[in-house]
């Protein structure tokens, strides 16, 4: 194990990665108290060695952005969702050549989402040391402990690889990992847009005033908590939001008034921004159109098709044990509701590799043109 304090240590390493076909990376960084989460530690490893880098120490990580940014070097993470997130805000660039053993091994037949832990016992049968998992990684010195339980984030992450990467050759599944990873090395995965953060916010009022007082509220504190680097509900949580977007007070007297409001935040800069956004917002109503999609956003079937969703979950059940694959990764229940109402747009289901082993059935199944049967004498299920 390498430990990396100073920029000449860091562009030595580099060097010896640039003559690797992959690398494996993960990162240690806190964000509980910060809109953008705060890198504490780096780690990189490759087949033979492995590093781990300490960003506090001032050192500067533009030699290893390079290597990120070579195309001839596989990056392999693991749930590396936040970790690309990291470089991205640091580097202004997504790697490139990626690769996720958490994606892959769903791929592969493992469980939805499976844990860095479960899956290196999965592969390797080693039990990784867990005593060091809530370390607040912004205290130096780390001691060897904390080193050695960094570092084993990597240096397994390699056997990892190398088995996934034969699976999925030996299966022909590449490309249903290729689809899966392009969503992840997408840049507007990590473009926070402010003025669609309503959005993510869970509702259920349509009319135009109220969408337009949650979307310039949502999009007021997602600026705000940008701009001061703080976590958005340390400004507001949700459920704020939504009450004062439901009251939509014109005065701070009517602010006082509604519910789960601090009196700090009423009476302090806070408030007088509310009320100021509040009345943006009341001469800037939803179009009615926009009402209209956010009403169907969430896709609901007939009573009298609840059968037909159970029959899409069996043939579903069946397609994901005939490929080993798990179901949640072929389909949601969201997506099966799309399907029945239609919508195809609305799932990845129908699309690519998933339409060849589950969207096509489906497809046949909703229009009475496939059956499903239990054949006594095989004991089996057949799909005709």
């Amino acid at each position: 194990m390498i430990l990396i304090n100073t920029t000449e240590q860091l562009c030595d390493f580099c060097k010896i990665l640039s003559t690797q076909p992959f690398i494996t990376v993960d990162s240690e960084f806190i964000r509980e108290h910060s809109y953008y989460p705060k890198l504490c530690l780096l780690q990189v490893g490759y087949d033979g060695d492995a590093a781990i880098i300490d960003p506090l120490s001032k050192v500067d990580l533009s030699p290893f952005f390079e290597i990120l940014q070579n195309p001839n070097i596989v990056k392999v993470f693991h749930a590396g969702r936040q970790d690309i997130e990291i470089f991205y805000n640091l580097s202004g660039q997504i790697p490139q050549n990626v690769f996720d053993t958490q994606i892959a091994a769903m791929v592969c037949g493992f469980a939805e989402n499976i844990g860095y832990g479960n899956l290196v016992q999965a592969i390797t049968h080693t039990e990784l040391d867990k005593s060091c998992r809530l370390t607040n990684w912004s205290l130096r010195p780390l001691d060897e402990d904390q080193l050695q339980y960094a570092i084993g984030d990597v240096t397994y992450l390699v056997d990892c690889y190398k088995y996934l990467c034969s699976y999925m050759q030996e299966h022909h599944r590449q490309d249903w990992c290729s689809e899966e990873l392009a969503a992840l090395c997408d840049e507007k995965t990590y473009n926070t847009n402010p003025s669609v953060a309503w959005q993510r916010i869970r509702h259920n009022v349509h009319t135009p005033h109220f969408l337009a007082a949650l979307k310039y509220l949502a999009e007021w504190r997602e600026k705000r908590a940008q701009k001061y680097n703080v976590p958005k509900t340390s400004i507001l949580k949700d459920d704020a939001l939504l009450n004062i977007a439901s009251s939509h007070p014109k005065t701070i007297d009517e602010l006082r008034l509604v519910r789960n409001l601090k009196s700090e935040v009423i009476n302090g800069r806070l408030g007088a921004e509310i009320i100021e956004v509040l009345h943006e917002a009341a001469q800037n109503p939803m179009p009615s159109d926009v009402c209209k999609l956010d009403r169907k956003s969430e896709v609901h079937i007939p009573n009298h098709e609840q059968s037909l969703m159970e029959m899409l979950k069996l043939l579903l059940k069946i397609k994901s044990q005939e490929i080993g694959v798990i179901a949640k990764l072929i389909a949601t229940d969201e997506d099966l509701r799309a399907i029945i109402v239609n919508q195809p747009q609305k799932t990845l289901s129908m699309q690519g590799w998933r339409y060849e082993v589950f969207g096509q059935y489906a497809e046949q199944l909703c229009k009475g043109k496939l059956s499903i049967a239990y054949n006594p004498k095989k004991k089996c299920i057949e799909i005709k």
